[in-house]
């Protein structure tokens, strides 16, 4: 069998029996197909642990960053593991293989007022889209959901949202978990609930519909959120993953409780949490800067 046929047949156990999300295929298809490139006419089962070190190394002097290099070895590592599996190779090449090292990156944050000039979408020619997006705006910055977490929710969660301040999403992997409502986005969902049946199509369970009545796509939100951003006048481009930073940073920076922060964003691990410690130092940096008469700098 040839190498890239036992790409297919692995990408298809991850989405099939693994339930990976087609994004996560996606990125895995395009990692795997760039290893095969490099190896060249050599059969991937047969590739050696300093080829892969070439293979990193050659792709870091064309500009790749250690965080995409990491992603791609993990890629990478997790086919070889599948082959493994399959009696198709001994021992995994990847193993102890390492990335270098990239700046740490901290992800951007809205500051509290920039999220409330952001939470007042005003779209007077059309109320229900107005109410809808703001319905969407509130639920991204209340709960820290991802885009596809809340694209996929069904108007059935309205229920527990509006009466019981909580909504339930399927995560990453389908795991699920609980995450608060807020009092200002139960009253924006409320309101949308009264009004969603105006641009629904019949028999549509979507919670978030678009104009022409189905469930609503993840560029749409994505375009409707950037398109308020400019119309509150935020300096910086907005997009739904930084209002899930901001939810996380803003929550942390209040009651320093980082384990039900990790919680709410569904991470597995609390070290991809910690990021918002950084964030928080960040801020404590820059009123520090600003107030104090020993810290301010010509």
């Amino acid at each position: 069998m040839s190498s890239a046929a036992t790409v297919d047949d692995y990408l298809a156990e991850l989405a099939e029996q693994r339930r990976q999300s087609p994004h996560t295929i996606s990125n895995y298809r395009r990692d795997l197909r760039r290893l095969l490139a490099l190896a060249g006419g050599v059969p991937a089962p047969e590739l050696q642990v300093h080829q892969i070190r070439r293979f990193v190394a050659q792709l870091h002097g064309q500009g790749l960053s250690g965080r995409s290099l990491a992603r791609m070895l993990s890629a990478w590592r997790g086919y070889f593991a599948w082959l493994g599996q399959h009696n198709s190779v001994a021992a995994n090449p990847c193993e102890g293989v390492r990335p270098p090292k990239s700046p740490r990156r901290l992800p951007k944050a809205l500051s509290v007022d920039e999220a409330a000039a952001l939470l007042a979408p005003d779209d007077v020619d059309d109320p229900v889209l107005a109410s809808r997006d703001a319905a969407i705006f509130e639920l991204f910055y209340s709960s820290g959901l991802r885009l596809a977490e809340l694209a996929a929710l069904d108007v059935d969660a309205l229920e527990s949202v509006v009466l019981e301040g909580e909504v339930r999403v399927l995560g990453k992997r389908s795991k699920a978990r609980i995450v608060p409502v807020g009092a200002r986005a139960r009253e924006a969902l409320a309101a949308w609930r009264d009004v969603r049946e105006q641009m629904a199509a019949e028999g549509e369970r979507a919670l978030f519909v678009s104009r022409r009545g189905s469930r609503l796509s993840h560029r749409s939100i994505q375009l409707r959120l950037g398109r308020q951003a400019i119309l509150a006048g935020l300096p910086s481009h907005v997009h739904p993953h930084m209002l899930r930073h901001s939810f996380a940073s803003h929550v942390l920076q209040s009651s320093g409780d980082l384990r039900a922060v990790q919680e709410m964003l569904g991470h597995a691990s609390i070290a991809s949490t910690q990021v918002y410690t950084h964030l928080d130092f960040q801020h404590l940096a820059k009123v520090y800067d600003s107030a104090h008469p020993r810290a301010k700098r010509s």
